[in-house]
């Protein structure tokens, strides 16, 4: 082999030579140093996230809920007018809609009759009264002179200066008046009778109080044929209210929503209960409000499962028997002032802090 020339040999090797600078090296840890913590982080983020769902339970079978009034009337006619739309908005004592009020106001006119005819018919016991007075006043002057002609024929009688049928005849005017007195006596105690008064409503005759009764009452019906909004919220279900439809009493007619009071009534398996007490903190989202979250926490727990207050409870007494996880409403009341519009029946999913 050749020997190998040190004036040639010089540059080759520095041409050849590879130079590592510092900071190259520093960059190469750097990367080693985090892919190294991406697992670790991970891993670490896994654990944060386990440890967390230990003192957490969550559901999404809950949906917002509101209260609502079913409006339905108190008198029976033919809606003649409405006065809301579905959807509309109103306050209490807003006009709703309005039944004929020509029935009622025929009754208010019946019953005035039937005052009329009460007060008429005391009159007329009145009258009455005052008449057997007077009777009562003659029967007795009678008696007393046929007790005087009486005495008179009898002395004479003993005295033999008068006839046995003079005495008679004096004995049956006597008789005769005094019947007619105890007629007018009797006449009299019918008449006060008439004109007598309960004691639940004294100085009232009973006739006249049943009249004016009956009149209160068609006055009250009348009322009742303008119907108003008794609490403030949105009117649901008025398409169904038209003109000329026969509102029937204690029907619905349409719904009102309280829409500015909300909840969220959360169906909890009753496995996730054991840690879970009213006051404990919750988080809100919603299915339709992705961006949406707030804040709420535990009102309160159900008295009974969803299917022990269904219509038709389950029957477990029999060998096809099945274990099913109950679930129990939890009423969660929101502590926040949502920026959208909760409806009711909205999806929601609730996560409760059972830590806290």
């Amino acid at each position: 082999m050749a020997e190998s020339d040190p004036v040639f040999d010089a540059p080759l090797r520095q041409a050849t030579a590879i130079h590592v600078p510092p900071s190259g090296r520093g960059k190469a840890l750097r990367r080693v140093a985090l892919l190294a913590c991406i697992p670790l982080l991970l891993i670490g983020g896994a654990v944060f996230y386990y440890l967390q769902g230990l003192h957490t339970v969550s559901t999404d079978n809950a949906y917002v809920r509101q209260d609502k009034i079913a409006v339905a009337p108190l008198v029976n006619g033919r809606i003649v007018g409405v006065a809301v739309k579905e959807n509309q908005t109103v306050r209490p004592g807003d006009l709703l809609f309005r039944i004929d009020p020509e029935p009622y106001r025929i009754a208010i006119a019946q019953a005035d009759a039937q005052i009329a005819a009460a007060q008429a018919h005391i009159v007329g016991l009145q009258t009455d009264l005052s008449t057997t007075n007077v009777d009562i006043e003659g029967g007795r002057r009678d008696v007393a002179f046929y007790e005087k002609e009486y005495q008179r024929q009898s002395e004479l009688m003993g005295r033999g200066f008068n006839t046995r049928s003079h005495l008679d005849q004096a004995q049956h005017d006597l008789d005769d008046a005094r019947n007619k007195l105890a007629s007018a006596e009797a006449t009299e105690s019918k008449a006060r009778a008439a004109l007598a008064t309960g004691s639940i409503a004294p100085g009232v005759n009973p006739a006249l109080l049943e009249a004016q009764v009956q009149k209160r009452k068609a006055e009250l019906d009348l009322s009742h044929t303008v119907v108003r909004a008794p609490i403030s919220g949105k009117v649901s279900q008025a398409s169904k209210l038209l003109p000329g439809q026969l509102a029937l009493t204690g029907m619905s007619t349409l719904t009102i929503v309280r829409s500015e009071q909300s909840w969220v009534e959360a169906n909890f398996k009753e496995t996730d209960l054991a840690e879970m007490h009213v006051g404990q903190p919750a988080i809100l989202t919603f299915d339709a409000y992705p961006e949406l979250k707030l804040h709420g926490h535990v009102a309160s727990l159900g008295a009974g499962t969803g299917s022990e207050f269904s219509i038709l409870p389950a029957q477990n007494a029999n060998g096809n028997w099945v274990k099913v996880t109950q679930r129990v409403p939890v009423r969660i009341a929101i502590d926040d002032s949502s920026p959208r519009p909760l409806i009711a029946g909205l999806s929601a999913k609730v996560t409760i802090d059972t830590h806290r």
